[in-house]
Formats: C-alpha cells, structure tokens, sequence
C-alpha cells in the first residue's frame, strides 16, 4: 500500500494571514483613533485600551504595532506633520510662477488654517498641546519635520521683506506668524448654521464666527503692509 504523499512545500515566504496584510489599515486606524482621543481628552487622560476600543480592536493591540503610548503620540505628529505637508505641495503644485509673493503667502496661510481647523484636524492641535509629553529625541525628529515644512515659507516671506511689505526680519516674522496662526486653535469658531440672538456678556465677547477665507484675509491684513 502506497502512503500518502507528503504535500509540497511551497518556496519563499509563507504567504501572510489577512490580520499580517491588513497591518498596515490597522497601524493607520490606531494612529488616526489616538489622534482623536488625545485631542478630546489630552494625552495623560487617554489609555491605550480606550484608544484600541475606538477601533474595534483588543486592548493590547496597540503594543503589536507601538512600543508604547508615547511611541503612539510621536507617530500622531510625525502623521499629522506628513499630511500637512501634502497639503502644502498640492496647494502649491498648481500655481503660475509669476504669482505674485502676497498671493503665494496667501495659499500658505490659507492651507495652515486647513490644516488646523479644517476636516481631519486633529494631527497638528495634538502636537501643539502635547509636544512636552515627548523625550527630548522624539522632539528632535518632530522638530526637523516641522522646520522642512516651514523651509517653503522663507523664500516668499523673503520676496515680501524685499518688497517692503513685510518689515519684519524673515526669521523672526517666520516664527511669530506661525505663532500667531497656531493659536487659532485656541479660540475659533466657524460660522453659525442657524443665527441665534446671544444675549450674555460672555457670548458678546466671544470671538466672531468666521471662514477660514475670512481669517486668511485678516492675517494678511496684520501682517503685511499694502504693496507701494
């Protein structure tokens, strides 16, 4: 009686389980979850366990892809960073070359508060509010990120300096704009979709609902003279 044949192995690698390929969707979901969550509540007042329940996924789950929470807060930024980037270059890819330099500082402004304020924003407040929650190494990588993405900045700000519109010092003026654009999270408000007669004191004095066309257009206004 003949045994049964052995069955043939197959060469290379083994092929991988539909949990090994759909890693990488997995890896995107906890990020993009610890995104939201350490927005909301803060970093120190999320655990890993309500990060991996937001995604369906078992509590130590985030620890097959992250060494740690913090390892998670560091790839929030450096996603959030990524995709602000894009953003960037798209919103520049299209423009003619002979756009003239307020224009140029326009797109970027206008894009910064997309970046911040528009859908999907919860990447770049995370890095702003949480940046001390980093080791002093993980800062240093957000940093050269951070300043790659500033670098498109300079030669327009340069070109307003040499027209006089911009009287500050480029560097200086590079960093208290992007100062002052950053705080915005702190306070806006887009516009109403119903109007509603406030009638407290505090609501009074509540900043004014606005576009981010229209916030665009106010921070040029603050930041540049008009052209000579």
């Amino acid at each position: 009686m003949n045994e049964l044949a052995e069955p043939k192995r197959t060469r290379g690698r083994p092929r991988k389980t539909e949990d090994e390929r759909d890693d990488g969707n997995r890896r995107q979901a906890l990020i993009s979850a610890a995104a939201q969550l350490f927005h909301r509540k803060g970093y120190d007042a999320t655990s890993t366990r309500e990060i991996a329940a937001l995604v369906g996924m078992q509590p130590g789950s985030p620890f097959y892809h992250f060494g740690n929470k913090q390892d998670l807060l560091l790839a929030v930024m450096v996603e959030g960073m990524k995709q602000a980037s894009q953003r960037q270059e798209a919103a520049y890819a299209d423009l003619p070359d002979d756009l003239p330099p307020r224009e140029q500082l326009s797109v970027l402004i206008r894009n910064q508060f997309d970046v911040l304020l528009g859908p999907d924003s919860d990447f770049i407040p995370v890095m702003l509010y949480e940046w001390r929650s980093l080791s002093a190494e993980q800062r240093q990588t957000i940093t050269q990120i951070k300043d790659d993405y500033e670098a498109a900045w300079t030669p327009v700000l340069q070109a307003l300096h040499a027209s006089g519109q911009l009287q500050a010092p480029v560097q200086l003026a590079r960093l208290m704009i992007f100062g002052a654009l950053n705080w915005a999270v702190q306070w806006y408000q887009p516009p109403a979709s119903i109007t509603v007669k406030r009638a407290s004191n505090a609501a009074r004095n509540s900043p004014p609902r606005a576009s981010l066309d229209d916030l665009t257009g106010a921070a040029l206004a603050l930041f540049l003279r008009d052209p000579t």
